[in-house]
C-alpha cells in the first residue's frame, strides 16, 4: 500500500493522481475546543417557556464572552435534576451528564461523560445550608469541594425569598457568589451577576479540578434553584 492509501498495482495512473490530489485537498475536521485549559467561563441562559437553555462560553480578559465550548438544555417537565451538556449548538454530542438521585443526604447528582461514566458528584449540604447555601462537589481521587454562599445578606434574602407564598416557585433574581474551598484553600468561585439575562462567571483556581464537573455543577445552581 502506497502513501495514498492505494493499493500497487490497482487503478489507473489518473485514478492514482486523482487519490492524491484528494488527499491533499482534504481538511482535517475542526477539533473540540480544549475546555480544560481554561480557567474562566461565562454562562448565559437564554429565556425560554419549555426549557432552559443554557450557552458556555471561556471568558475573555475583559470578562465578555468569547468561544462558545458547551450547550445545555434542561427540560422543565423532566425527571428532577436532569440536564445534559452539549460540545455544540447540534445537540449531537455530549460532554457530560447529571441526574439526581435519591441518597442518604437528600438528593446526589452524579456527573457522567458521554459513555455514561460517572467522573464526579455533588450535593446539597442541608444542614449548612439553612443559614447559607451549602454545596458538596466531589471528584474522585482529587479534590473535595465545599461551596458556600460568601453574602450573608444574599442568603438572608434568598431565606426570606423563599418563604414567600409563590415565590419559591419563581427563580432567586438577587446577585450571589459562591466560594469553594478545600480545606480552607479557595480553588473555584461561582458569581450571578445582575442584569437583564441570567449569567454566571466560573473561575477555577485549580489546573486538577474537571471543567465538565464545574460547569455541570454551575449549570445545576441555576436549574435547581426553583425545585
Amino acid at each position: 500500500m502506497d502513501s495514498t492509501g492505494t493499493e500497487p498495482g490497482t487503478g489507473t495512473g489518473a485514478e492514482k493522481d486523482k487519490a492524491a490530489a484528494d488527499l491533499t485537498k482534504a481538511t482535517p475536521a475542526a477539533a473540540a475546543p480544549d475546555i480544560q485549559s481554561h480557567d474562566t467561563f461565562v454562562i448565559k441562559k437564554k429565556l425560554s417557556l419549555t426549557a432552559g437553555e443554557y450557552v458556555v462560553s471561556v471568558a475573555r480578559p475583559d470578562g465578555s464572552e468569547g468561544e462558545p465550548v458547551a450547550y445545555a438544555r434542561e427540560k422543565r417537565l423532566s425527571l428532577r435534576g436532569q440536564v445534559t451538556v452539549y460540545t455544540d449548538a447540534s445537540r449531537k454530542s455530549v460532554l457530560a451528564a447529571f441526574k439526581g438521585r435519591d441518597h442518604e443526604v437528600g438528593y446526589m447528582y452524579d456527573v457522567r461523560d458521554a459513555s455514561g461514566q460517572p467522573f464526579g458528584s455533588f450535593y446539597e449540604d442541608a444542614g449548612a445550608s439553612f443559614l447559607r447555601r451549602t454545596w458538596q462537589v466531589r471528584q474522585p481521587g482529587t479534590v473535595k469541594l465545599t461551596g458556600r454562599e460568601r453574602s450573608r445578606v444574599a442568603a438572608f434574602v434568598r431565606f426570606v425569598w423563599e418563604f414567600v407564598p409563590y415565590l419559591e416557585y419563581v427563580p432567586f433574581i438577587w446577585p450571589y457568589r459562591f466560594k469553594y474551598t478545600e480545606s480552607g484553600k479557595p480553588l473555584m468561585t461561582v458569581t450571578k451577576k445582575l442584569g437583564l439575562h441570567t449569567r454566571y462567571v466560573l473561575e477555577i483556581l485549580a489546573p486538577d479540578i474537571d471543567r465538565r464537573l464545574a460547569i455541570a455543577h454551575t449549570l445545576a445552581l441555576d436549574a435547581l434553584e426553583v425545585d
